[in-house]
């Protein structure tokens, strides 16, 4: 997809403020079992189709009204990623303004994600009712991945 030249210049103004991860780095913070969120910042439609395993959604437009309930701790390491990096960066800007003090865009997003084989999650047909739910997307992420037994 080609950008258009205003959209690149407020992201690589988000980009002179931003920390970047790779997905390397983000695969050994997982292998070494640090604490971090993965949070997908995608449109809905894309995170239908396939995310990141272990991710929470909560899409660019929605995500400075949200985080603050989903990811309380300012303190909590927190790797966004979108469809190339352009995004993730424009919300980790967003939430530095909010106080949050380690977020980082991961570098290449969605598809360095997928051309390093990272674990990825296909959405079945029993998620299908949270597709269209924005708001409530990180707690469909938590009910779905809830044992029936410890709903109740």
């Amino acid at each position: 997809m080609k950008h258009s030249p205003g959209f690149l210049a407020i992201v690589n103004d988000s980009l002179s403020r931003v920390r970047e991860i790779s997905v390397e780095e983000v695969r050994d913070d997982m292998e070494s079992s640090v604490d971090f969120a993965l949070v997908d910042v995608r449109e809905d439609s894309e995170w239908a189709a396939s995310h990141a395993t272990d991710a929470i959604h909560l899409g660019k437009g929605i995500i400075e009204r949200d985080i603050e309930t989903v990811i309380p701790e300012v303190d909590k390491k927190i790797v966004l990623y979108c469809g190339g990096g352009y995004r993730s960066a424009l919300a980790a800007d967003a939430l530095q303004q909010m106080g949050y003090q380690s977020v980082f865009s991961l570098a290449g997003g969605w598809r360095a994600w997928k051309d390093a084989s990272m674990p990825i999650d296909e959405v079945s047909d029993s998620e299908a009712p949270c597709r269209n739910t924005p708001t409530n997307s990180a707690f469909c992420f938590a009910v779905l991945r809830t044992p029936f037994s410890k709903l109740s």
